[in-house]
């Protein structure tokens, strides 16, 4: 779905819930509540494929404020710094601090995070004035794309790995420039092979929306069973197979997704089983 702003991703979830009349539903990668666009959620038995679409890249279209900092960094919180009259910064001195982000490399999450601390959220330490600081984590930038600067607003889009905040990625930018920014919008295009483009408004939302799971996992290699393979997988069991290098394969039965497996030494053995004997 389209998430809109103002909500929150689990907002968008009880609707759904409502809509379709169905208790089991949830989502994969949370959005802010100010953020816009793709949430995909899952419904029924297909709720156990969340970590299969959540790992993969996802595509984001960002803005940037130059000359504020905020505690959460971005439209939020509250600011901590502001420049009354910015520097404007040249398009290729942008392009560039931009570029610096690509690749692997180590982030700090906001203070305002679900990142725990000491065992308790980042945010209900942030939220009484504990001292916060998240340990870093290893993410991958895979792209970054200069859109636009309308002095003082930077816009870019960008392709990352699970795990990483475009907050932060705001704020680190920033730093680098010498003159902190904070996010002012964030819009989620795509996760993987998912586009919002292909998406369904949330007051919208009907039975005729909800799409065959297999569609969510068009990553995975994809192998056709016969009735006796489908089975053994349908009890659990598995079944010799290829799944051409990857960790695992979607198993199809006349076109219907029946599990998901992990290649091991020549056979796929069913980690989700979607189809009941």
């Amino acid at each position: 779905m389209d998430k809109p702003a103002g909500i929150t991703s689990h907002d968008a979830v009880d609707e759904v819930r409502r809509r379709l009349g169905m208790r089991q539903v949830g989502h994969t990668g949370t959005l802010d509540p100010f953020a816009t666009g793709l949430l995909v959620v899952l419904v029924g038995r297909a709720t156990r494929l969340a970590r299969f679409v959540e790992g993969q890249p996802k595509t984001y279209l960002a803005t940037a404020r130059l000359g504020t900092r905020t505690d959460t960094d971005d439209l939020t919180g509250s600011v901590l710094t502001q420049r009354s009259d910015p520097p404007t910064i040249g398009e290729q001195d942008l392009r560039e601090a931009l570029s610096g982000f690509v690749g692997v490399q180590r982030q700090r999450p906001p203070n305002y995070s679900a990142k725990r601390v000491e065992g308790e959220r980042s945010y209900r330490l942030a939220r009484r004035g504990a001292p916060v600081v998240p340990a870093d984590v290893v993410i991958t930038v895979h792209g970054i794309e200069f859109l636009a600067y309308d002095h003082p607003d930077l816009t870019f889009r960008a392709t990352v790995s699970v795990g990483t905040y475009l907050r932060a990625i705001a704020r680190d930018l920033g730093e680098r420039l010498g003159v902190g920014a904070h996010l002012t919008a964030l819009r989620r295009e795509a996760i993987g092979s998912l586009s919002v483009e292909h998406a369904v408004g949330l007051h919208s939302v009907s039975p005729a929306d909800v799409v065959p799971a297999g569609q969510v996992l068009s990553h995975l290699p994809v192998l056709e069973l016969d009735d006796a393979a489908r089975s053994a997988v349908t009890h659990g069991r598995p079944i010799p197979g290829d799944s051409g290098g990857a960790d695992h394969a979607a198993l199809v039965h006349q076109g219907e997704l029946v599990a998901v497996a992990k290649a091991e030494g020549g056979w796929l053995r069913p980690t989700v089983v979607l189809e009941t004997a």
